[in-house]
């Protein structure tokens, strides 16, 4: 049965954010250290995902051997960044509580910020992420 909605579009649902890099075990065990998630059963050997306990959207990873991180602040003639993921905080104390737990996991905080309301940090392969106060 197909699923259309009073504006004759399908049901579409957002199931994963995919993000690429050179070595998938390893980004995906720095997520699950820093977000306290677990990895999915079934791997590929150039593809995975990771999954909140609370269920909601997961994140993937897979293998792109030519990946080639993004620059932050963004310049011209470099990589761009694709996208960033935002993580939900309550507070800025959680927010900065969040910061320092991220760099013990490998994070980096990005060197250009530009307001309180939120913290750019960069992964271990240079994805920005943000802490946001929501």
């Amino acid at each position: 049965m197909n699923n259309i909605n009073q504006n004759n579009v399908p049901t579409i649902k957002l199931k994963s954010i995919v993000l690429d890099c050179p070595y998938i075990q390893a980004l995906s065990d720095f997520y699950i250290r820093m977000l306290g998630w677990e990895k999915d059963i079934v791997e590929e050997e150039d593809f995975l995902a990771i999954h909140s306990p609370l269920g909601g959207v997961k994140i993937a990873f897979q293998t792109n051997t030519d990946y080639v991180p993004p620059v932050w602040p963004e310049e011209p003639n470099a990589q761009q960044q694709m996208l960033h993921i935002d993580f939900a905080v309550e507070s800025k104390e959680d927010m900065e509580l969040a910061v320092k737990h991220a760099i013990s996991c490998g994070a980096t905080k990005a060197d250009t910020q530009y307001c309180d309301e939120w913290t750019v940090m960069l992964d271990p392969v240079g994805h920005p992420f943000c802490f946001v106060v929501w």
